[in-house]
């Protein structure tokens, strides 16, 4: 039976209230259920209002779900990637400036990866400190599998009237193993293409199609153009996957880039196989010891390399990833709480405007826990819609963004969990003392409205 009263023109559902209410209805309006109805009739009445007051919590909500999902998103894009790259990798690089006693000459484009930090930077200032032979002597460590120095070149690459900026990577034959690449056209390039530096190239799939894509040609056996150099492609490989870079490479042999492309005797990165991942810590412990001494590095001097292995790096992702998670819901926390004051500042407008209707329930019968009730109910209905519609638009924008960057869509329990657990719980905290204030009216002052 409703008993909500509308101002301000509304009907107002107090006529024949007296008349109308028995003891018994009173009896049942003591039970949940009644305040529930109650209390869903009251928002009902006033909905447009209603909606309005759920807005800072359903954007806050929308926030909280759609940064989660990019998050996530983005967390397993990397994931995959290290992954596909080998999860027994040890990676060597120069050190930066920041860790070594001089800068030398600087490089750019290589990937400082750290030992101290363990985390993956675009190392703007890298010591020249890698060469060939500490190649050689690295190979030489006991339970080393497989060994490719890397340097890599940012490029154009031209094919007739097409071109495409991209990286270029000098390597060993090993990397296609260290690395579980598959070849879809051709093959590799040979030991042979290796010793005598050979203009030999094999490209990626995001290469491959955007310089023969549009004329249909098999890329096997045509000449581009990388600079003043000449390259006849042999192999074409198939999708890695993960990240979107990882296609977007040519490999040509080690020697040609060290000879042609970057003529200096210094590597940008060393990637070493172990041959057992249990014995990873234990391999990287001996290559820095023998590194160090290779490079005359005393024990207070630091290291001019950095050593981390694909391990630590799914690890700093993951660290990463759980960090950005909880930033992003605490900056979301901030619009939920402005939605809890909007809730809380509304239902104590609702309070006023319904001092007749709480008297009169009080005069008849009603228990103040049943007003007390009826009240946090409204609360949290509010803030459990605005749950619900921000879930809704959450998983709307972190589809419609995942899809955009072409990184997964990941929804877990949690990302689906937290916005009712918020919701709730913004309703009870910030509904709870307008429900109390409505509870400790005086039944005889609020029928004086009357």
């Amino acid at each position: 039976m409703s008993i909500v009263n509308r101002t301000a023109g509304k009907t107002s559902a107090n006529q024949g209230l007296l008349a109308a209410l028995k003891k018994e209805d009173f009896d049942r309006a003591g039970k949940l259920g009644t305040n529930f109805a109650i209390a869903i009739e009251a928002l009902w009445a006033n909905r447009l209002r209603s909606l309005l007051t759920t807005l800072g919590i359903f954007i806050g909500v929308a926030s909280v779900v759609s940064m989660v999902s990019l998050v996530q998103g983005v967390g397993a894009n990397l994931t995959d990637t290290i992954e596909s790259l080998g999860t027994n990798m040890i990676i060597i690089a120069p050190g930066t400036g920041n860790n070594v006693s001089n800068s030398g000459v600087s490089s750019n484009g290589s990937i400082s990866v750290s030992s101290r930090v363990t985390s993956v930077l675009p190392a703007s200032e890298t010591t020249l400190s890698l060469t060939p032979s500490d190649v050689q002597a690295v190979a030489k460590v006991s339970s080393v599998s497989a060994v490719s120095p890397i340097i890599s070149v940012n490029v154009q690459a031209i094919y007739g009237n097409q071109n495409w900026n991209t990286h270029l990577k000098g390597v060993d034959t090993s990397l296609e193993q260290i690395q579980n690449w598959s070849i879809e056209q051709g093959s590799w390039f040979s030991a042979s293409d290796q010793q005598g530096a050979r203009l030999v190239a094999v490209l990626g799939q995001t290469v491959a199609q955007n310089l023969f894509a549009s004329s249909g040609q098999n890329p096997i056996g045509k000449t581009i153009r990388v600079r003043d150099q000449v390259l006849r492609v042999v192999g074409v490989l198939a999708t890695k996957g993960g990240a979107s870079s990882s296609d977007d490479v040519i490999f040509v042999p080690f020697s040609t880039a060290l000879y042609r492309f970057k003529n200096n005797g210094y590597i940008d990165q060393i990637i070493v196989q172990v041959a057992d991942s249990n014995n990873i810590d234990r391999v990287q412990s001996d290559i820095t010891t023998m590194l160090e001494q290779r490079h005359h590095i005393g024990k207070n001097t630091p290291d001019d390399f950095n050593l981390t292995s694909s391990k630590q790096l799914l690890q700093t992702f993951d660290q990463i990833i759980t960090l950005a998670t909880a930033l992003y819901v605490s900056i979301a926390s901030i619009s939920l709480t402005v939605g809890g004051v909007g809730i809380m500042n509304i239902m104590i407008v609702s309070v006023t405007e319904r001092t007749r209707e709480i008297g009169i329930r009080l005069s008849l019968g009603a228990q103040r826990e049943d007003i007390l009730n009826q009240f946090l109910i409204e609360a949290m209905t509010l803030s459990l819609l605005g749950g619900l519609i921000g879930l809704l638009l959450g998983l709307l924008l972190g589809l419609g963004i995942t899809t955009r960057l072409a990184i997964p869509f990941i929804i877990t329990p949690f990302s689906l969990l937290l916005p009712f657990v918020m919701s709730a719980g913004i309703g009870v905290t910030f509904g709870f003392y307008p429900a109390f204030r409505a509870a400790q009216l005086d039944p005889i002052e609020s029928l004086h409205a009357l």
